[in-house]
């Protein structure tokens, strides 16, 4: 959890101010590179990164992720009851909304019932846990079915942010996702900035909330800047020059061919924050395909010969030039309560041997579902063609556009698929909900089920004693790397490009983009 935990202590010291010896410098507009346009700004219907990771500069939650794990965010303290079926948070007095008005107990509910709704969005699971909300005065009880402890994280996460209920009631609309809608055209929250102007498709400018309760190293309100301003530049290439140009003061989604060159550019500082993103190969697990023919990788040696034969390392230094890393866990190593493995290092005569026992006929032949034009997915899968026919597998690569594979892993019609995850919540339980439980997501469509994870993942959902929560999601990675159910490929840094004059901005583990403690140093 070291990078993890390094990324957020720099978070933090952001938000308290911890600078440079100099101190911050207030005013100005940072203007920011992104890809693409964001879709929809409301916490709870979203489902887009493009939406996820700006949402936590115009709404904020209860409790934050901070150096140490959470930490208070508009709730100054917490606790879980006795039984563990009761939490009790105290709202921090004086928070308003950016339009002035006061943060209440009632807007928390109101903000937490709608989260919760099984009929809004696709996050409620994270709050599944919760029987119903109570509130009086400064404080929010949250009543649980069950003991719940990935509920502070939850609580932590995006879908879980305050808005004001009296305001969102005025937003017109026939249903809720309607309503949801308008609002977000003119959203109000906590957060450090407000929406002042959206081009879609074209620029959106946040502007200084001038309500703001946070302070910085200077005691007064943060952010220190004025505006941030995000110009939308789908070439890589084109962001990379107006930030050379000095049009633009950052940009996202660096490709990796070119870190290496920004590195040495004196007016770049080429950053590469620790990230979730683990990237993987799924492997159809179950004996027979979806058109009722044997399924070759339903035999656990061929899995297996298959992993030992893909030399990681090598793929690493042919996609993501030598800054990834292997993966040593279905969760990423910034994921609370990853515990590495032994994750099948490059051995082709361990390969070849399995290959053997493993009964295969030489020459046989498994195809892999890739994206279309993706040149990253072409690179890797090609080399392991090569790689693989050393051991005597023909890999056949079927290339379809994104909406065609992602409704062949829907419906589990693939032998094998190029796929990856990032986190949304600072907890294993999300993923491991959809990584290696068969009830949940089939095991990210695989087929993969063991009795033994599903029994210690129903545990670690009501396990409140952390030692013995870390023991049982150490089970579930052992099993579940054992059982081999993918190709475990590697971990990835975000590649974000800075001007040497921005200083403090940090992307999360998460992905979410920080900008309440970034300023422009003159």
């Amino acid at each position: 959890m070291r990078s993890w935990f390094g990324t957020l202590l720099v978070m933090a010291m952001v938000f308290l101010g911890v600078s440079d010896a100099q101190g911050p410098t207030r005013g100005g507009k940072l203007t920011y590179g992104r890809y693409a346009d964001s879709l929809f700004l409301d916490p709870v219907f979203t489902d887009a990164n493009l939406d996820i990771w700006i949402l936590q500069n115009i709404y904020e939650t209860l409790i934050q992720t901070g150096s140490k794990g959470l930490v208070p965010g508009l709730a100054s303290q917490w606790g879980f009851g006795k039984d563990g079926k009761t939490f009790t948070l105290t709202l921090r007095p004086g928070v308003k909304f950016s339009d002035g008005s006061s943060v209440t107990a009632e807007d928390v509910k109101f903000s937490l019932d709608r989260a919760r709704n099984s009929d809004n969005g696709a996050w409620n699971f994270l709050l599944g846990s919760i029987l119903s909300i109570k509130t009086s005065g400064n404080q929010v009880v949250i009543v649980l079915k069950n003991t719940d402890p990935s509920l502070p994280a939850a609580l932590a996460t995006f879908n879980s942010a305050i808005l004001p209920k009296k305001l969102y009631g005025t937003a017109k609309g026939a249903d809720e996702k309607s309503r949801a809608k308008a609002f977000a055209e003119k959203p109000i929250g906590t957060g450090p900035f407000v929406l002042q102007e959206w081009k879609r498709g074209s620029s959106m400018t946040l502007k200084r909330n001038p309500n703001y309760w946070r302070k910085g190293a200077d005691g007064k309100a943060l952010p220190y800047l004025e505006t941030v301003r995000f110009e939308i530049v789908p070439d890589d290439n084109a962001r990379i020059l107006k930030l050379q140009s000095g049009e633009l003061d950052g940009a996202e989604f660096i490709p990796f061919a070119r870190v290496a060159e920004l590195q040495a550019d004196p007016k770049i500082n080429m950053k590469l924050f620790p990230s979730t993103r683990v990237n993987f190969i799924i492997m159809n697990n179950r004996p027979k395909l979806k058109d009722g023919s044997d399924n070759p990788l339903s035999n656990l040696k061929l899995r297996q010969a298959l992993n030992y034969a893909a030399d990681k390392q090598a793929l690493i230094k042919l996609v993501t030039f030598g800054l990834g890393k292997p993966m040593r866990s279905y969760l990423s190593s910034s994921t609370p309560l990853f515990a590495p493995q032994a994750m099948y290092p490059f051995n082709l005569e361990k390969a070849k041997a399995l290959f053997a026992e493993s009964g295969a006929s030489p020459g046989v032949e498994i195809s892999v579902q890739i994206v279309a034009g993706s040149a990253d997915q072409i690179a890797l899968t090609t080399a392991l063609q090569q790689m693989w026919d050393a051991i005597g597998v023909k890999l056949k690569i079927e290339q379809f556009d994104s909406a065609t594979t992602n409704k062949r892993y829907q419906d589990t019609d693939f032998q094998m698929q190029v796929n990856y995850w990032t986190d949304d919540i600072a907890d294993p339980n999300e993923l491991t909900a959809y990584a290696a439980v068969f009830e949940s997501s089939e095991s990210f469509k695989t087929g993969f089920k063991s009795d033994a994870v599903e029994k210690a993942f129903t545990q670690s959902q009501q396990e409140t004693n952390p030692a013995k929560r870390a023991a049982l999601y150490a089970q579930i990675q052992k099993i579940h790397t054992e059982a081999v159910p993918m190709i475990f490929l590697y971990e990835q840094p975000f590649a974000v490009a800075l001007s040497k004059k921005v200083r403090d901005f940090v992307q999360t583990p998460l992905g979410v983009n920080v900008f309440g403690g970034a300023y422009l140093e003159k």
